[in-house]
């Protein structure tokens, strides 16, 4: 466990229930505290726009059938990093949303916790 992590509220968009739990297990293994998961848009813009502190967010790109990128508005008008996670990588994602630090699924525990060092701006912890 990183204390870099400890105690830091992320919160996952993820409509496949085995990737959500694997999520929050790797979370929880870094110390943080996992927020959701949102398993629809429309919860994930309730989440994003909750007054309770989130120090970062995992977004699945494609969740039930609709894009992300509300949610993602949403959490940068407030500050918040995020990650997108897609089964595409990067090249999936549209023009506007390129350059944001993605997941390519499958991932592992490494994977994850190198993204949310990249979005939230941390130190190599």
């Amino acid at each position: 466990m990183s204390q870099a992590f400890a105690g830091r509220r992320v919160l996952i968009v993820e409509d496949e229930s085995l990737v959500a739990m694997l999520l929050e297990t790797i979370l929880e293994d870094m110390g943080c505290v996992a927020v959701g998961p949102a398993a629809t848009v429309d919860e994930g813009m309730k989440m994003a726009a909750d007054a309770e502190p989130i120090d970062a967010a995992l977004l699945d790109v494609n969740v039930a059938g609709k894009q992300v990128f509300p949610i993602a508005e949403a959490l940068k008008t407030r500050g918040v990093p995020f990650v997108f996670s897609t089964g595409y990588g990067e090249s999936g994602l549209p023009d506007d949303w390129r350059g944001h630090p993605t997941l390519q699924k499958p991932f592992t525990e490494a994977a994850v916790r190198d993204a949310l060092i990249k979005a939230m701006g941390l130190a190599d912890v």
